[in-house]
């Protein structure tokens, strides 16, 4: 059944079930450049209103799988991968792909831009000169191969309907579609060619699906329609009530995943997040038998600094520095101005609105509002205060780092905005809310 662009969003915006290939067809119209983005941007709020059936959301994922290559790997370990649903602080990705590698694993990981509040690994690792994020696939195979993990972004090869797709939904205001993400997430990961899968589905203020029961929905359809396209899948529920790490800003999270994979730096929230996904990858890729014997495996890669050596090789076999691990100053960017943000009393963090915390960012350049802007890696914030931490004029809830005064300024009133201070200490929530298999 072939519809025309307008009938297909016609029928999605009235509430009816749309034909597989129907869906076929539209997605090889946007891939191929007949559907325009108007039409695209329609389709996906007609989607985000009206949502899909499972059958649906499985053609939809199929489709953008389809629209470009499909990898396949002949490797001598297991072929696995990690995907955050997305929020402030999150740089696991950059710390957890060499840290599996250097455990046996092999982690050919496609990663994306920033969508809406939250920071992207791609905008991330552009922030480091040299580095080919968007590589051909044989120089993806060969780093993947011979390093054992290569994180780059979406080449033009791989799920390319999803690419475009994925740029209007960041400026659209339908981010949040529960089947969206379901098909943009594993549409990637399938074409990869992927033998497992660990997703990191975030909940609270600051991720795409503030409500706990909400995040559970979301796991429930993305193992469910991995698992039923042949991948198996895996997720954990964790907690995005507040940054997960004490940054937020491109080159501020590559610093910050060099300093966890060295030691210098290893903040307990984030490395028990760490820590939990990378297990279940071992796990998922037979690698250990089971979660605390990859614990300690993945551990003892970190101790004895093989991880950070994975990444630099990585690094450098993508046209990055080959110091970067141990001069990381004198490679990334760091902008003129930097602000500390003073609370107007002292106490306790109590609460953090942390999608807001994420948009001062995009406030500072480090994020779009199009999707042709550009971004500014150096700006962002760091010393970011958790909940629970005693704040005052000697310890800031932040420090801005911006291009100028005025940009310095706004960022400090969002700031001083998303953190409530309090007398006493709250209780803080668990950093791994749950598990779906």
């Amino acid at each position: 059944m072939t519809l025309l662009p307008q009938e297909l969003i016609r029928l999605k915006r009235d509430g009816h079930a749309l034909p597989p290939e129907a869906i076929e067809a539209f997605i090889a119209g946007l891939t191929e450049g007949r559907v325009t983005e108007g039409q695209a941007a329609a389709f996906a709020m007609a989607v985000f209103f009206r949502g899909l059936s499972l059958p649906e959301r499985v053609a939809l994922t199929r489709a953008m799988t389809r629209s470009g290559t499909v990898l396949d790997w002949d490797l001598p370990g297991p072929v696995v991968d990690k995907h955050s649903t997305g929020g402030v602080g999150d740089t696991v990705s950059l710390a957890l792909a060499p840290m599996v590698a250097s455990c046996g694993g092999y982690v050919p990981m496609i990663a994306g831009r920033g969508l809406g509040h939250t920071g992207g690994t791609l905008d991330k690792l552009d922030s480091i000169p040299g580095y080919i994020s968007q590589p051909d696939v044989g120089l993806f195979r060969r780093v993947t191969r011979e390093v054992g993990c290569a994180v780059i972004g979406q080449t033009p090869d791989l799920a390319p309907a999803d690419r475009r797709l994925y740029a209007i939904r960041d400026v659209t205001g339908t981010v949040e579609s529960l089947d969206l993400i379901t098909a943009s997430i594993l549409a990637k990961k399938l074409a990869a060619g992927l033998q497992g899968l660990v997703m990191d589905v975030k909940a609270g203020s600051g991720a795409f699906m503030a409500r706990t029961e909400d995040a559970y929905g979301l796991a429930e359809s993305l193992v469910t329609v991995a698992n039923g396209a042949g991948m198996p899948t895996r997720a954990l529920l964790t907690d995005m009530d507040q940054p997960l790490a004490s940054v937020a800003g491109n080159a501020a999270e590559v610093a910050y995943a060099i300093d966890y994979l060295t030691g210098r730096r290893r903040e307990p929230r984030f490395h028990a997040v760490t820590l939990a996904l990378g297990a279940e990858m071992l796990v998922l890729g037979t690698l250990s038998p089971d979660i605390p014997a990859a614990t300690a495996r993945l551990e003892e890669a970190l101790a004895s600094g093989r991880a950070a050596e994975t990444f630099s090789r990585m690094v450098a076999a993508l046209g990055g520095p080959s110091d970067l691990v141990a001069q990381p100053e004198r490679h990334l960017p760091a902008p003129p101005v930097t602000r500390p943000v003073v609370p107007p009393r002292a106490g306790r963090v109590t609460v953090i609105a942390t999608r807001a915390v994420g948009v001062a960012v995009i406030g500072l350049g480090g994020g779009r509002t199009r999707p042709e802007d550009r971004i500014d890696h150096a700006v962002g914030l760091t010393d970011l205060a958790a909940i629970g931490t005693e704040v005052g004029p000697d310890r800031p809830l932040a420090v801005v780092h911006a291009r100028s005064e005025a940009a310095a300024a706004r960022a400090e009133a969002e700031i001083l905005a998303a953190y409530q201070v309090g007398p006493e200490a709250v209780a803080e929530r668990k950093v791994i809310l749950g598990r779906v298999e």
